[in-house]
């Protein structure tokens, strides 16, 4: 359960009256939806994994705490997580582990400096109660003749072992160059994929690929060139804020010698916005997610644009002059680019996958 603590601290802040407040209220309402969408139908004897390009993860002007808040209570929903675009300053990750609580770690890469890289970094956050590292880490690096125009990766995939119950898995995670020249975009996606399923035919583990892997289109070569490796690719839908790019994917070996370790239970994108810096500005909510009359009772409520604005307005003008920044000169129009600063650009994305399989060894000995 994230760590909640710190909202105590939230009480007397002259720039933000009703903080504390407001905080928990949004809070209460993202996790019920949490609740409905990911934990209410998941298997007793399972490992959930997530992948997020979390937005410039802390490069600009710093989130506000309400922000790191809402980040956290997501990740929590998940037992590891592999985190995109987080950029130099690790302290804002620091911050995130501490409000998922002492049962939390991480691991960072380092900055990627290459053309392309951008200088970010990839992490893979996650929960030692449910999960444990197996002392393997590293990058992929490719050997000489599988070198793209000559070039490594721009931003080399980072890679860990983990292990959860009998489940023995790596966690590979990329952030697939972004720019107009999609055959290296698709070649980038090849060659991680194929070193993957290289690996997989020596190594008892299941390989997991996730990221952003900026594919634009449902059927364009960058997509193709993912489903035509030898993994499973599940269908997440768009992952973007406009609902028509299908950048964020998570896909896994199912052949090698850990083939029958691997049993896909569920999967999903999760779309914040139904929830937090709302609401979301084409889909009406699930009916699933739909808030009865005691939720609103509870401190739980859905919130139209125009309450979200009138409410953000006056805390973000004193916050950007905290910063020395120009108020925006029109927040209503700016206030989903804004939000996208505030939590992200993209959806999150999981996986729930079984990881007992007590029944599998035991029948051997029959």
């Amino acid at each position: 359960m994230a760590f909640y603590h710190p909202l105590k601290n939230y009480t007397a802040d002259p720039d933000y009256s009703n903080k504390q407040s407001w905080i928990s209220s949004r809070l209460l309402t993202l996790r019920h939806d949490l609740y409905l969408s990911i934990e209410k139908d998941r298997h007793p004897d399972s490992l959930i994994v997530g992948s997020w390009n979390i937005r410039a993860f802390d490069g600009g002007m710093p989130r506000m705490d309400e922000s790191y808040h809402y980040i956290a209570e997501i990740i929590d929903h998940f037992d590891i997580c592999a985190v995109q675009e987080i950029k130099k300053d690790l302290w804002p990750l620091r911050r995130l582990k501490n409000l998922l609580g002492p049962n939390w770690d991480f691991f960072v890469s380092d900055i990627s400096t290459h053309k392309g890289g951008n200088n970010e970094r990839m992490a893979f956050v996650y929960n030692r109660n449910k999960v444990f590292f197996r002392n393997l880490i590293g990058e992929i690096v490719l050997p000489r003749e599988d070198l793209i125009a000559g070039e490594q990766i721009a931003r080399s995939p980072f890679f860990a072992s983990f292990q959860a119950g009998w489940f023995k898995f790596s966690l590979c995670s990329a952030h697939i160059i972004f720019g107009d020249d999609l055959g290296l975009r698709a070649a980038e996606i090849k060659a991680v994929t194929d070193a993957l399923v290289k690996r997989s035919k020596s190594e008892d583990q299941v390989h997991i690929f996730l990221g952003d892997m900026n594919i634009e289109s449902e059927d364009g070569e960058v997509m193709k060139a993912f489903k035509e490796s030898k993994l499973t690719v599940p269908d997440f839908g768009p992952t973007n804020m406009g609902g028509d790019k299908w950048f964020d994917q998570i896909a896994f070996t199912v052949q090698g010698k850990a083939s029958r370790k691997t049993r896909l239970i569920r999967h999903g994108a999760f779309d914040w916005r139904h929830s937090v810096y709302g609401p979301h500005p084409r889909t009406k909510v699930p009916d699933f997610l739909n808030l009865s009359p005691e939720d609103e009772q509870l401190g739980k409520k859905r919130l139209t644009k125009e309450e979200m604005v009138n409410h953000y307005e006056p805390v973000v003008r004193k916050f950007r002059e905290k910063y020395d920044k120009k108020p925006h000169s029109n927040f209503s129009n700016s206030y989903g680019s804004w939000a996208t600063h505030e939590i992200s650009d993209h959806l999150p994305i999981w996986i729930e996958l079984e990881i007992d399989y007590s029944d599998d060894y035991l029948r051997r000995f029959l």
